[in-house]
């Protein structure tokens, strides 16, 4: 539970999403599967539009990132157009790298938007986070939400759970676009597109280096165990919580 001196200094709680809102079993059994299943059929659809759109451009360059860096990801043709598999060969590499990469989760939530609008998707939240959400609204604090799954992404899951659309709650989605979710300039990017004080805002998430980066920022922040979560190095450093109920409880 926050310190007692910070409950009236919070104006804006920031949530990330995966192990925090979100059971981690639903995004890596559900979500990513089935983007897994869809990004041939992505790409294929894509391409057959005459030119490399932006999201495939981007894989492009990130590829580019990647050799330069000395890692070894699957060859990418000088004319990828030509050659859609080695684009999909790619992803499933970012995939298998767990990697944060910008174009890889806006085609993911492209496809996810798709498979949510065929009823195909259902996503999940805990019980305590619409309880939450309709709590800390009546507090007048603000919602916003802050992840490595694109802005499109956050929107669907928040819009299709299983308690209903939460996104009424939510004033505003951040994703890789602001910043890596470990770097400090981040946060204090966000801060400043809520035109709050960083010291105004509580990040939750279920990951320690997140945390200290939001923590450098001045950020107050607490630590999500869910069930489903890995422990980490550096959790004694923080406060955990294990349930929204217990954060500005009424």
């Amino acid at each position: 539970m926050p310190a007692s001196n910070s409950e009236n200094r919070i104006s804006t709680i920031l949530l990330d999403v995966e192990g925090t809102t979100t059971p981690i079993d639903f995004v890596y059994k559900t979500l990513f599967p089935y983007a897994r299943a869809h990004t041939r059929d992505f790409i294929a659809t894509s391409l057959s539009a005459g030119q490399l759109s932006e999201d495939l451009l981007g894989l492009i360059q990130e590829h580019g990132a990647d050799l330069a860096a000395g890692h070894s990801p699957p060859p990418i043709p000088k004319d990828p157009q030509n050659h859609p598999e080695s684009l999909v060969d790619y992803c499933y590499w970012l995939m298998d790298q767990d990697r944060k990469s910008t174009p890889l989760k806006s085609i993911q939530g492209k496809i996810w938007e798709a498979g949510y609008n065929r009823g195909e998707i259902k996503s999940e939240v805990f019980a305590d986070v619409p309880r939450a959400f309709e709590r800390w609204t009546s507090q007048r604090r603000e919602i916003c939400i802050y992840s490595s799954g694109s802005v499109l992404a956050q929107k669907l899951l928040f819009a299709n759970t299983n308690a209903g659309d939460l996104t009424r709650f939510i004033r505003a989605y951040f994703d890789t676009s602001i910043g890596p979710k470990k770097e400090a300039a981040s946060y204090r990017r966000i801060a400043a597109e809520v035109r709050r004080s960083p010291n105004e805002v509580l990040f939750l998430s279920d990951t320690t280096a997140e945390l200290a980066a939001a923590r450098k920022a001045a950020f107050d922040a607490m630590l999500c165990s869910r069930p489903g979560n890995q422990q980490q190095q550096g959790e004694q450093e923080y406060n955990v919580v294990g349930t929204f109920d217990d954060i500005f409880p009424t």
